[in-house]
C-alpha cells in the first residue's frame, strides 16, 4: 500500500511506497491493465523520468512487455531446439552442444537477463576447457537462439555482438605428395587401398565413400556418382542422408590409371549385388570410422609419414590437385562444394571438363609411379 499518491499525469502516474522509494505505474498498452515499472526508484524525478521513457517506447511502437523477456534461457532453448527443421545427425549435435556448453552456464536465467558481458566472460571459460571449433558451435547456436528471441519480441537486441565469435582459423592441413598417396595405398589392408586412392583423386568425403553402392560406379566411363553420404549418431546407428545441398549430388570423374584398382575392388571387397556396399568393414558389415582408424594410424607408420596426417587431409590433397588448370566453378562442381548448382547432365561431365581434370591427375599419377620404379 502507497503512504501517498502523485499527481495525476497525462500518462501514468507515481506514488511513494512505505519503503519511501518510488513506484511508476501505467496502462499496458495491449491489455488496459494497470501494471507497474520493472523497478522502484529512490526519488520522484527518477519514476517520472523512467515513465517517460516508457510512453517513448510505446509511442514509437518499441515497447515489450517486460514479463515476456522473463522466460528462462533453458526452456526457450528446447522449444527452440524443437521447432528447429534439422536433419537427425544435426539436431543430436545442436542438443549435445546446448546440454554440454551452453545451459551449464544460462539455463535458470531469464532471456531478457543475458548480457553481451555475460556471453563474453562464458566464451573465455569455455575456451580454457575445450577446442575453439566448439565454442564457435556454442556461439554460433547461442546467437541463433538470440536472433529468434529477438524476433518473438522477447528481448529488444541480440546480446551476441561479439566481433569474430563466430568463426575460427582452420589451422594449414598438410598436403601430400602422390607418391606419398601411393605409399599409404601400398601399406593399408587391400580391402582398403580403393578407399586412400578415390579420397585423394576424387576428393569424396570419408561418408560419401562409405555410401558408394557398387550401381554408383561407372567403369566405361570411370566416374562416380555421389548421391548421399554416410551419417553416424552418437549411438554407434549408422544411416545415409541426401547432401547438405544440390551440390553434394555430383558425378566424379577419376583417373583412368585408377581402373584396376577399381576393378579388383569390386570384384573382391565390394558387397554383393548393384545396391552392395563399395567399402565394407573387415567383418563384412558397413564401413564406420571406428572399425578404419586402426588400419589408417598402421597404413601411416608403415609408409613412414610422420605427419599427423588424417584420412580428410587425402581430400584436402586431391583438391590441391585437381586445382592445377581447374575454374572455380569446375572445382566447386568436383568438391561438391557449390550453394547453387548449374544443370549439368551426367554424359557431359565425364565426357568434359571434369574428364580433363581427372586425365591431369592421372598424368601426375602416371609421373610419380614412374619415377618411383625407375
Amino acid at each position: 500500500m502507497a503512504n501517498s499518491q502523485g499527481k495525476r499525469r497525462r500518462f501514468g502516474a507515481v506514488r511513494q511506497l512505505k519503503s519511501g522509494r518510488w513506484q511508476a505505474r501505467y496502462r499496458d498498452p495491449g491489455t488496459g491493465q494497470l501494471r507497474s515499472a520493472d523497478e522502484t526508484y529512490a526519488t520522484k524525478t527518477d519514476a517520472e523520468v523512467a515513465l517517460t521513457h516508457i510512453e517513448a517506447d510505446i509511442t514509437r511502437g518499441q515497447w515489450s512487455d517486460p514479463d515476456v523477456g522473463k522466460v528462462l534461457f533453458g526452456p526457450y532453448a528446447a522449444a527452440w531446439l524443437k521447432d528447429r527443421t534439422l536433419a537427425d545427425r544435426t539436431r543430436e549435435r545442436h542438443e549435445s552442444v546446448v546440454r554440454l556448453h551452453i545451459l551449464p552456464t544460462f539455463e535458470a536465467r531469464p532471456v531478457s537477463s543475458i548480457t553481451t558481458a555475460q556471453i563474453r566472460s562464458w566464451r573465455t571459460a569455455r575456451l580454457s576447457v575445450v577446442g575453439e571449433p566448439t565454442v564457435v558451435k556454442a556461439y554460433q547456436i547461442m546467437r541463433a537462439i538470440f536472433s529468434t528471441a529477438v524476433d518473438d519480441e522477447l528481448i529488444r537486441r541480440n546480446p551476441c555482438r561479439i566481433k569474430g565469435a563466430d568463426r575460427y582459423d582452420v589451422p594449414e592441413r598438410p598436403i601430400l605428395s602422390v607418391s606419398e598417396v601411393y605409399a599409404l595405398a601400398d601399406a593399408i589392408a587391400p580391402r582398403y587401398r580403393l578407399l586412400v586412392l578415390l579420397a585423394a583423386f576424387t576428393g569424396l568425403r570419408f561418408g560419401e565413400l562409405a555410401a558408394l553402392r557398387t550401381r554408383d560406379i561407372d567403369t566405361a566411363n570411370g566416374a562416380l556418382m555421389v548421391r548421399r553420404s554416410q551419417a553416424e549418431m552418437q549411438t554407434g546407428a549408422l544411416f545415409d542422408k541426401a547432401p547438405k545441398s544440390a551440390a553434394g549430388v555430383r558425378p566424379v570423374a577419376y583417373p583412368t590409371e585408377l581402373q584396376a584398382d577399381v576393378e579388383r575392388h569390386l570384384a573382391h571387397f565390394a558387397g554383393p549385388g548393384r545396391d552392395g556396399h563399395v567399402f565394407l568393414g573387415p567383418q563384412g558389415g558397413q564401413l564406420r570410422r571406428s572399425n578404419f582408424r586402426d588400419d589408417w594410424i598402421k597404413a601411416r607408420k608403415r609408409a613412414k609419414i610422420t605427419a599427423d596426417v588424417h584420412f580428410h587431409d587425402l581430400r584436402h590433397t586431391g583438391n590441391n590437385l585437381a586445382a592445377s588448370g581447374a575454374s572455380l566453378r569446375e572445382l566447386m562442381t568436383r568438391m561438391g562444394h557449390s550453394t547453387s548448382r548449374a544443370a549439368l547432365i551426367y554424359q557431359h561431365m565425364v565426357s568434359g571438363r571434369d574428364r580433363e581434370i581427372a586425365d591431369r591427375l592421372g598424368s601426375m599419377i602416371r609421373k610419380a609411379r614412374g619415377d618411383a620404379d625407375s
